[in-house]
């Protein structure tokens, strides 16, 4: 199962860099994850200063 990001995502970027599928881009309002690319590793979870990111 994919993880999703929330509306609490504050655009910090800290995600990102740490997927090692590079399946999250930063979208217009907060960062998204591509759920079809995601490996459902959790590496972003822990970085997310908002805890934003859990399972979908």
């Amino acid at each position: 199962m994919a993880h999703v990001i929330s509306d609490d995502c504050i655009l910090c970027g800290a995600c990102a860099p740490e997927c090692p599928v590079e399946c999250i881009s930063e979208g217009d309002t907060q960062y998204e994850i591509a759920a079809d690319d995601c490996i459902d590793c959790a590496a972003c979870v822990s970085v997310c200063p908002v805890d934003a990111i859990s399972q979908a």
